[in-house]
């Protein structure tokens, strides 16, 4: 994907069957011990309050502003991608164990409503889908992109594994065919095939983001329903990404024009959603092949982002995504070197983003710390301290 602040101030210029599949992987005992002590579901409590308390839209829709402070050219309402982050967090935070995490069943349900505010059957495939902006009277709707449409439906996914949910399962069957409608099926193309990331007409990127996240919920809707054709999609997004974005060390560029141009950038996001593809693939097919790389692509990666220093540097709700897919992955392996990873990089977070008299996370943006907050950047601190909070054993529901 491009840079994030590229996109959505693009947006505003134009706005138009988990738990058979059982983990085997624990943590070890010590780390058992010391998770009883845990502070990260009050962490994880603490973060989304002042989400709730800060950007909040008072006006009765569930909607949240795009940042804060808020600027005089923002709209009124953040779009569609930091929305579903907010509500992937508030799913998060309902699989914390006991009552910690049934207190946010509430704000799951208003979310969860809140969300189709954005949902339009202006797709120019003909399919429905979920806009980047809310639609009338809140806003005028906007262009679909796969990706942010792919996140939801990984959403879905993830709560109908957590406990069955038919509407969820049947949203999250809408958004795969959303996506394979997607697919260049133009053989004059420059490396013919992959899932665009966009329907907007300014952009004809094909994106490793428009594709493994395409891979990875259609691997889960093949383990909830067994039909073969969701199979035939991820092995095709599978492959057509590893042959064009796959890079010589093993990591994953970001996307590919039309005429072939690589766009070489390697996002922490865009190296997790392969593993978690890879580790699906090992689990429906039972093949040690996608396991093995699975771990390569893990191991490269951390090498990458945390011993070579740069992971703090990326933004997090990036990092959110890629420290979830690890920990999948890890719910098949076993060991905790990448939840152990995943608490370093919240410990720091939380130490060293927090403001404490507002509860809200700052990061610099194009390297400058100015003292905002992005909707994105508050839910994705949320999704990480929620998550390592939740028990080891749950991971396997992740994405």
């Amino acid at each position: 994907m491009q840079n994030p602040t590229r996109k959505n101030l693009t947006r505003r210029t134009i706005l138009t069957g988990i738990a058979a599949t059982t983990a085997t992987g624990t943590l070890a005992p010590a780390a058992r011990a010391a998770d009883r002590g845990s502070p990260w579901a009050d962490r994880a409590g603490n973060a989304w309050r002042a989400l709730l308390d800060h950007f909040s839209v008072d006006d009765g829709s569930g909607l949240f502003h795009e940042q804060l402070p808020v600027g005089p050219d923002d709209p009124a309402y953040s779009y569609e991608w930091p929305f579903s982050q907010a509500h992937v967090a508030a799913l998060d935070l309902t699989g914390i164990p006991g009552g910690a995490g049934r207190r946010y069943r509430h704000d799951l349900r208003d979310l969860a409503a809140a969300q189709q505010l954005y949902w339009t059957s202006a797709g120019t495939t003909g399919l429905p889908g979920f806009a980047s902006a809310p639609l009338p009277p809140y806003a005028g709707g906007g262009d679909l992109f796969y990706d942010d449409n792919e996140w939801v439906g990984l959403l879905d996914v993830q709560a109908h594994g957590m406990a069955p949910n038919p509407t969820a399962l049947r949203e999250a069957r809408r958004i795969s065919d959303l996506v394979e409608s997607g697919w260049d099926v133009d053989p004059t193309h420059a490396d013919p095939g992959g899932v665009f990331w966009t329907q907007a007409p300014w952009s004809t990127d094909r994106n490793t983001v428009s594709n493994m996240p395409g891979a990875e919920l259609a691997l889960r809707l093949f383990q909830f329903t067994g039909e073969r054709r969701y199979l035939d999609r991820a092995q095709k997004y599978y492959t057509w990404t590893n042959r064009y974005l796959r890079r010589p060390d093993g990591l994953y560029s970001d996307h590919l024009g039309l005429d072939g141009t690589v766009e070489p950038t390697v996002w922490s996001y865009n190296q997790g959603v392969p593993v978690g593809v890879n580790t699906l693939l090992h689990r429906v097919t039972g093949e040690r092949r996608y396991l093995r790389e699975a771990r390569r692509v893990a191991d490269a990666s951390i090498a990458y982002f945390v011993d070579g220093g740069r992971v703090d540097d990326h933004p997090p709700f990036f990092n959110s995504i890629w420290f979830k897919n690890l920990l999948l992955l890890e719910s098949v392996v076993g060991g905790c070197t990448y939840r152990n990873a995943m608490a370093a990089y919240a410990e720091r977070v939380w130490r060293h983003r927090r403001d404490p008299a507002t509860g809200l996370f700052h990061f610099p943006h194009d390297g400058v710390l100015d003292g905002s907050t992005q909707l994105l950047e508050q839910a994705a601190v949320v999704q990480v301290f929620a998550v390592l909070a939740w028990d080891p054993a749950d991971h396997a529901t992740l994405y």
